[in-house]
């Protein structure tokens, strides 16, 4: 039996890991400082003798007694919200927590998977976004805490694999949306939902002529797994790379939930990106992957979710 480390493993995408690889009879190691990550989200695997949960803070030093074959680097805050509210701890795991994860690996001799992100292009002068782009990042605007954090992690994440030959794979990572996002994180897909099922206004930022392509969960932890048992370094873009403007996006959520919705504008973030697409060539090339569940279905099944949970009830 393998064992493998989740960092992050009680947040979003990291509690969606933890399950994959437990239903393959994997040993699972999460470690989460529950900033942004919740218990409920691994809840279900807490009797499991193959699960351990570690609350611990990985940009702090921290050790994992026996042998260790994966690491998986998920800890950080995601959502624009949970960043800017935690903009040195976001800083921290993205360079400390990193480094410590690299460490981890280097004395384990384990294979190290660093989860980027899209925002690592910044406002992008490239549509869409292929992994030779470097992008357009404002290093000191208010969305830096998080992009340049991700840009640092990619640079260490290849310093050890260069100078130490750890076995490393970067995944970047496109919006990404399903069950267990936190309804209050700001992010596109649960603000509208939350405001869909309280019945009030979908709030739109500017004119609503952003773009944004959107991502199940499921597909999403099935390009990170192709790309930890590859050959493949990275980067490595993982999202779908069917292309919304978010105006768009609000009428289709208004027309399959509610029709008589208003769409409210409001003043546009500053340096929030105008365009976000997916050049997923490389994964479908060197991974097989590309995405499967259509926007459609994966709304209804993460409305579902939203819809049974006792914080959505009342006004």
């Amino acid at each position: 039996m393998k064992t493998v480390v989740i960092t992050g493993g009680a947040g979003f995408v990291g509690s969606h890991l933890c399950d994959w690889f437990m239903a393959r009879d994997f040993k699972v190691i999460a470690v989460d400082n529950l900033i942004t990550g919740s218990r409920r989200n691994i809840a279900h695997l807490s009797k499991n003798k193959n699960f351990k949960f570690i609350e611990a803070n990985v940009s702090r030093p921290y050790d994992i007694s026996g042998p260790v074959h994966y690491i998986l680097h998920f800890a950080s805050p995601a959502s624009p919200v949970d960043y800017v509210k935690h903009p040195i701890a976001t800083l921290e795991v993205g360079a400390q927590g990193t480094q410590n994860g690299l460490e981890l690996a280097r004395r384990k001799k384990a294979v190290f998977l660093l989860a980027s992100t899209s925002e690592v292009y910044g406002d992008p002068l490239q549509h869409p976004q292929k992994e030779t782009y470097w992008g357009n990042v404002n290093p000191n605007g208010p969305r830096s805490m998080y992009d340049e954090a991700k840009r640092y992690a990619e640079a260490i994440t290849m310093a050890y694999h260069r100078t130490h030959k750890v076995n490393v794979k970067i995944l970047r990572i496109f919006n990404t949306y399903g069950p267990r996002m936190q309804v209050k994180d700001g992010r596109v897909v649960p603000n509208f939902i939350d405001q869909i099922l309280r019945n009030q206004p979908l709030t739109v930022y500017g004119n609503g002529k952003q773009t944004r392509s959107f991502c199940y969960v499921e597909d999403l932890v099935d390009g990170i797994t192709r790309l930890l048992f590859s050959k493949l370094t990275g980067p490595v873009n993982i999202g779908n790379p069917r292309e919304f403007t978010i105006l768009q996006f609000a009428q289709l959520i208004r027309k399959f939930y509610n029709p008589k919705a208003e769409i409210v504008f409001k003043s546009l973030p500053k340096d929030d990106p105008k365009q976000r697409r997916p050049d997923i060539t490389l994964a479908r090339k060197e991974l097989g992957w590309e995405p499967k569940i259509p926007l459609e279905e994966g709304i209804k099944l993460t409305m579902d979710w939203f819809a049974g949970r006792p914080l959505l009830r009342g006004p």
